[in-house]
């Protein structure tokens, strides 16, 4: 079976480290465009250098933008992913070479040479893609498919602006610009993740019962395991990998709704936020496909298969 071709966008980070893992497992990953977000950029990109070499892959790592388009950040997430973005472990230097092609032009690059054939699953905030978007207009209309992971659809967030969440958030006026210039893409909230959580002695069969991959994904976890006990987060919460899973099989989700979505830029308390014209109140044209449900038992299967589980 011919395997999906992706472009995944993203700012490593724990769950992207999973969600990447699950694209070299059931898909081609023809290159990682790397943001900051979750860390700084020198972190994101020495985490994505690191995870291709640990999974023993030739994929390309295209560095792009190292802060937001406009303001800078309030808030990253090291506290949750730790200072380095990878639990604080100290893997060695990785071997693999970061690309020199920066991440903007590379995304322009590559849909140009394959239109109309890859899904791009963004997993960060959205600055390289906006200034993809910007460089090129045309682009949106050669992606077959955009997946992204982002937003708190009915204002339950996890940041400082409390309806807005975390990639969003990092670059409002960036995801702005990609929501106006797709006409169309699925979208996977902050929201729809926490209610996919999976037991904890679930997450704790697939690492024991798991291989070298579920070996490392354990322990650049630990960082973000304790914030999530001490902040009530219940059970296993994969972020990214639910965006993945979506994208690697569309018919994993059993309950969707397409409306209107729009950021907030101005709020003093709610910047960043996400915006559904749930009542189709305000005439604006359906952009974006909401995933409310997945198919639980699937995505759980796509996991274990992307930690090594036999």
């Amino acid at each position: 079976m011919q395997k999906t071709p992706l472009l995944i966008d993203t700012d490593p980070g724990v769950d992207d480290a999973l969600a990447i893992l699950m694209a070299h497992r059931h898909a081609e990953v023809t290159a990682l465009t790397v943001a900051a977000g979750n860390v700084g950029l020198d972190h994101t990109v020495r985490n994505a250098r690191t995870l291709v070499e640990l999974i023993g892959a030739n994929t390309p790592v295209h560095p792009g933008c190292p802060s937001p388009l406009v303001r800078q950040p309030e808030e990253d997430a090291a506290f949750v992913h730790g200072m380095d973005g990878f639990g604080d472990v100290g893997f060695a230097e990785p071997a693999h070479a970061a690309e020199t092609e920066h991440a903007a032009l590379a995304l322009v690059r590559l849909t140009r040479e394959r239109p109309g054939e890859l899904t791009l699953v963004a997993l960060g905030p959205l600055t390289n893609l906006a200034l993809a978007v910007r460089l090129d207009p045309t682009l949106p209309a050669r992606i077959k498919r955009l997946v992204i992971m982002g937003g708190a659809v009915t204002g339950h967030g996890n940041t400082g602006k409390l309806p807005a969440e975390f990639n969003i958030g990092f670059d409002p006026e960036a995801a702005h610009v990609v929501f106006e210039a797709f006409p169309m893409f699925d979208l996977v909230d902050w929201e729809a993740t926490v209610r996919h959580a999976f037991a904890d002695e679930v997450y704790e069969r697939w690492v024991a019962s798991g291989d070298r991959r579920a070996a490392f994904f354990e322990k650049i976890f630990g960082t973000a395991r304790r914030f999530n006990a001490k902040h009530e987060r219940t059970g296993f919460i994969a972020a990214d990998a639910l965006a993945m899973a979506v994208a690697l099989e569309p018919g994993i989700v059993v309950r969707e709704e397409t409306r209107h979505v729009a950021v907030e830029l101005d709020g003093r308390l709610t910047r960043g936020a996400t915006v559904v014209d749930w009542q189709r109140r305000l005439g604006g044209r359906p952009n974006a496909r909401i995933v409310l449900e997945v198919d639980q038992d699937r995505f759980g299967e796509l996991i274990a298969g992307a930690l090594g589980v036999s």
